[in-house]
């Protein structure tokens, strides 16, 4: 009987003792839910801002969110932090979901709690969601609203960035890796999201090393944030960015949008539809749509847009070197790289930011099995004192390479001019290009006729030089050349653009071809 007691008793102790720790944990749980409290979260409403467990709730499919790591807290007891009294959580929500149905692991850091600021078990949480993406082979993003390194923990804050940065690396070419800014994003913070594939931020958001204060000490100049790292200079003067919004919520669906593009690794299947729009589409408005003058412009989103699934162009940094297009589209509901001159902006030219940008881009699809499609109306490298200062030669030299070295599927289609060293840079058929087609009117040359009058015609009557310009012209300025020595597959209708490229990632769909065996290629980067 006594012994019947005393099981009885230690069987009660136990069930109390484990009630006891439920409770706690409830109480735990709702802590970390509510952040920093009410009126932290008000004042992030009163920004326009959404929490951080609000943005995850408008970016995941709806109850996809599992969180990992929600009771955990920093141990750091210095500078009044005290960790016994610190909110679970440690300004950082982490975890899995599904976006469009496909698992995704994302961070979203809490600017309600220390204001999201970095420290060892913040970075912790970060870097074990960015090793199961890793492991899981599945997307990576990161939601970024921090005031930057957790100054309280000193060099275990520092420690815990580079931790990240290292993962930043080790994921680079396995999982897409995509990043919002969406609040404060300062210091060492601002490389993580620099080093992901694909970054976006919203106009309440800025991004840079060396804030307004240190600018003013060490320069006296006087700016303010947004004049410094906004949303606005990073999407049209650094190439930071890719999409610059209005606010939370336009930024976060575009992401989904985006997400719709991307495979979840680079051995995984990308993101195909079922067809919705007419492979044989020939559409007859791009027998018109190039100017019968050659120096004036055209808009080549129309001509692109005509050619890929109807409403399937999505444009990346648009803002940003505009006289270049990066865009994912489709064709016969495969997903497709895009890549174009837009001789709206400086006649369609490559610059230095152009070229930096377009190789990027180029690399990207390249590592994740994505195949380009390239239109070209290039008249050549933009000219000038400032662009052979700013390094148009090694910025030019990074296409270049990166068209070379690109594995996938390569379709090239000249639309007008493509002059000079240009012409190769763009994807031409000695870069190993699949298939390269040239549109009537396009002119494949060494440069225009007029400048090649000049050149080779010195000393003669402006009269002859024009006769001479002419004879140039009808020999140079137009794709039989190329035709008849195969630099060109066909001369092509610009209608019939559309089903041709179609047969082509048919039959290139199973393309093999490897590069040479290294540890990695040396690019000037």
């Amino acid at each position: 009987m006594r012994r019947a007691t005393q099981l009885l008793r230690r069987h009660t102790s136990s069930a109390a003792a484990r009630a006891a720790v439920r409770q706690e944990i409830a109480s735990l749980e709702k802590a970390s839910i509510d952040g920093g409290g009410i009126d932290r979260i008000e004042a992030q409403h009163a920004k326009g801002k959404l929490t951080a467990r609000e943005r995850l709730d408008v970016l995941l499919d709806t109850e996809s969110f599992r969180e990992i790591d929600a009771l955990a807290s920093h141990r750091c007891d210095d500078f009044g932090l005290e960790s016994d009294k610190a909110p679970p959580g440690d300004g950082v929500v982490a975890g899995f979901g599904t976006v469009h149905g496909r698992p995704v692991c994302v961070f979203s850091q809490d600017f309600t709690v220390f204001g999201g600021s970095l420290g060892e078990a913040h970075a912790a949480k970060i870097v074990k969601v960015m090793e199961r993406a890793l492991h899981c082979r599945c997307p990576i993003i990161g939601l970024s609203d921090s005031g930057g390194a957790r100054i309280q923990e000193g060099v275990l804050s520092l420690a815990g960035y580079a931790d990240v940065f290292q993962r930043n690396v080790d994921a680079s070419g396995i999982v897409p890796q995509l990043s919002l800014v969406l609040g404060p994003c300062a210091g060492g913070a601002v490389y993580s999201p620099a080093m992901t594939d694909f970054l976006f931020m919203s106009r309440q958001a800025y991004m840079f090393v060396t804030g307004p204060d240190v600018v003013k000490a060490v320069t006296n100049e006087v700016v303010t944030r947004n004049d410094l790292g906004g949303a606005d200079v990073h999407c049209s003067k650094s190439g930071v960015a890719h999409g610059a919004f209005d606010d939370d919520l336009a930024a976060l669906k575009a992401t989904r949008t985006l997400l719709g593009y991307l495979p979840q690794s680079y051995d995984g299947e990308n993101p195909d539809v079922l067809p919705y729009d007419d492979p044989d589409r020939c559409d007859a408005a791009l027998n018109t749509i190039i100017p019968d003058d050659p120096n004036q412009s055209y808009d080549m989103r129309e001509v692109v847009k005509r050619v890929v699934d109807g409403h399937s162009l999505l444009i990346l940094s648009e803002d940003y070197a505009s006289n270049i297009i990066t865009a994912f589209a489709r064709l016969n509901g495969r997903v497709i790289g895009v890549v174009a001159n837009d001789p709206r902006h400086l006649a369609g030219c490559l610059d230095a930011d152009a070229s930096t940008k377009a190789a990027r881009f180029v690399r990207f699809c390249d590592a994740f099995q994505i195949p380009l499609v390239t239109f070209v109306d290039v008249p050549g490298f933009l000219p000038g004192v400032a662009q052979e200062h700013g390094g148009i030669i090694r910025h030019g030299a990074k296409l270049l390479f990166a068209y070379a070295e690109a594995s996938v599927p390569k379709l090239t289609v000249i639309t007008r001019k493509a002059y000079g060293g240009a012409y190769d840079v763009m994807s031409s058929k000695h870069l190993r290009g699949d298939a390269n087609y040239a549109w009537p009117s396009s002119e494949i040359a060494v440069m225009g006729a007029a400048g090649a009058a000049e050149i080779l015609h010195r000393g003669v009557s402006d009269e002859e030089r024009v006769a001479k310009a002419d004879a140039y012209a009808a020999r140079f300025a137009n794709p039989l050349l190329a035709a008849k020595r195969g630099f060109v597959d066909a001369v092509l209708e610009p209608s019939e653009t559309r089903p041709r490229l179609i047969a082509d990632l048919e039959v290139l769909r199973h393309k093999e071809r490897p590069n040479l065996p290294r540890k990695h290629s040396c690019g000037p980067l």
